[in-house]
Parts: C-alpha cells; structure tokens; sequence
C-alpha cells in the first residue's frame, strides 16, 4: 500500500458516516490492460489506496492487471453493461466507442507532459467525460500519465521517415495511428495489445511504439535493439467506471470516487516526471537498448503525421474542437480542410 505517500485528508470518520447509506462493505472489480508495475497499475492502485482510505475500508478494490478479465476493447463493453465496475486502458480503446476522445490521439497534438496536463484537468476533458458517459455508458474518473510513445525496433536506428522503409510495425487497432504511419509511407500491422510481445518475438512485426515505461514493464527490450525518442503520441489511460454503477451509489459515495480520481489523476502526473528519466537510462545501461534521436527535431516526422488531421475533424466532432485543445495549449488554429 503506498497510501502514506500520498498525504491524504485524514476525513475517515466523516467519509464513513455518510456512507451510512451503502447497505455493507463492498468489494469492486478493476480490470487493468498492462502489467503490474506499470502506469495504469500505479494508478489503479493509488486509487483503490485512496477510496478504501476515504470510507473507511467499506469498499475495497481488487485489480486484474495484464488484461485477465479481457482485452481493453471488451472491458469498456462489459462496463457499460454494468459487468465490470472499473477500467484502466490506453486511450485509443476507448476512442472506438467515443470518437470524440481521438482529439487527444491526433498526432503531435500533445508533444509533452505538460500538454496533458493540460488537457485532461481542464474544460475539454470534462467535455469529453460527458461525450463518453453518453456515447459508451461509462465515466472518466482519472487520468494515468505514461508519456511519449517511442518507436521501438529490433532491425536498425530510425531517425528518419524514411529509415522505417521495409519495417513491419505493430499499431493499435486505431484509425488515427494507422493514418500516422500510412502518411509515414508505411503500412502498419494493427494487433491486439496482448498478441504484440509474441508477434515481436516472432518476428511477424519488426516494431512497436509505446512509452519507456511500458517499454520497460512489457520487457520489450527482450525483443527489440531500438528506441527512437519520438513523441508522436502521448500516451494516456483513463480509468472508466460503468456510469450504472456511479448513478447506484449515494451522493456521498459519489464525490469520494470522484475525488479519488482527481488525487490519482495528480500522483500519476508526478510519478511519470519523477521515474521517466531512471528507466530511460535503465534501458540503455542494463538492457542494451541503443536509443536514436529524430532527425531535425522530429520536423519532417511532424509535418507529414498532422497532414493527416483533416481526415477527422468530422470523427472528433468538427475542427472547432481541435482548435479548442491547440488554443488552449497555446498554439495556432488547425488547418483547413
């Protein structure tokens, strides 16, 4: 348990009266897509810490990490059917089921970890909260922070477009990620996260992106040489709740979730800064990992992936909401179509 680090209200007593109306304790189910050590682990614990603390143990939380109740795709249906209390899961498993969370997937919309920030504890992350309960039958609750997607490889370093020339890479089964690389000239093979180590190991893909933590926790550097320090995406996981579930509790049992949510949402932030430059440096020194830098400060990777962001603007709910998130973040309205 790693609730001491966390600096918590010390409100037990008073969070435990008003859950006088919750009939007796309670144990929820939190399935989880990655492996325990990873981010979406460290959030789900820190969250389950932080609402047994809060009501006194009346509700505990058992996780399911490494995808034991199903892939990620499944638990956002099964908790929309009120069959799973909770989620953790990278971001493009649920833009499927509300494709106006793909705004945050768009390709160097997000190029640090303050831009999530940014956008996850703001307007448009609210906004988007709501897209979600109406679209998918579920409600965001927190963020998990896992940084930068970089592109991992096991045949060469890849600093270029066109170093990638005759690579098979491994993408989600997303439409945005598979434009990335098709605009990259490459045609990508979209898998199923749990058959991607296997595939790698195979070698039926040369490639993956994820960040250095789950590069690290997945123990991709069993099987890949290569890491090319991309940000092309931002990785992030939202922890989902089934919206039949949070309308059953009481007002009171209510705002504990959610305020567990914003507090792990918070140490998620902080444990990404404070752990990604260790396991960066890990990867290399221990695991032999050689790590390449995009040409030219990623331009040309820049340039050719955001020409793609016209083909969404209708699937992310207009060009106004790209625009929304670039404003908000400092930057110049999207172009036109």
């Amino acid at each position: 348990m790693r609730i001491q680090k966390l600096l918590l209200p010390m409100a037990v007593s008073a969070a435990t009266l008003a859950l006088s109306g919750q009939a007796m304790a309670e144990t929820w189910k939190m399935a989880l897509g990655d492996a325990a050590g990873g981010t979406q682990y460290e959030l789900g614990t820190t969250f389950a810490d932080i609402v047994e603390e809060k009501t006194g143990g009346e509700v505990t939380i058992d996780l399911f990490p490494n995808g034991q109740l199903g892939s990620e795709q499944d638990t956002v249906n099964n908790a929309s059917m009120g069959l799973l209390d909770l989620s953790v899961l990278a971001i493009n498993n649920i833009t499927p089921f509300s494709p106006t969370v793909g705004v945050l997937t768009l390709p160097y919309v997000i190029q640090s970890p303050e831009d999530a920030k940014t956008l996850t504890q703001g307007e448009i992350a609210e906004e988007l909260t709501q897209n979600t309960i109406r679209d998918a039958g579920v409600r965001i609750l927190g963020w998990a922070y896992s940084g930068c997607r970089r592109l991992t490889n096991s045949a060469r370093p890849v600093a270029s477009p066109e170093d990638l020339d005759g690579l098979n890479i491994r993408v989600p089964k997303n439409e945005i990620m598979i434009a990335a690389y098709q605009a990259w000239g490459v045609n990508p093979a979209p898998l199923a996260w749990s058959e991607t180590f296997t595939a790698l190991q195979q070698g039926v893909v040369d490639g993956q992106d994820n960040p250095y933590i789950t590069i690290d926790t997945m123990k991709f550097y069993e099987v890949q040489d290569h890491v090319t320090d991309s940000c092309y995406v931002f990785s992030l996981q939202p922890l989902i709740i089934s919206e039949g579930k949070f309308q059953s509790l009481s007002p009171e049992m209510q705002e504990i979730v959610l305020e567990a949510g914003q507090e792990a949402t918070s140490h998620s932030y902080d444990f990404l800064l404070e752990s990604e430059e260790a396991i960066k440096k890990r990867l290399v020194e221990e695991h032999g990992m050689q790590i390449t830098e995009p040409a030219n400060d990623e331009q040309q990777w820049i340039e050719m992936a955001t020409g793609i962001w016209p083909e969404f603007y209708d699937s992310i709910g207009g060009k106004e909401k790209l625009d929304q998130a670039l404003e908000a973040l400092g930057r110049d309205p999207a172009p036109q179509s």
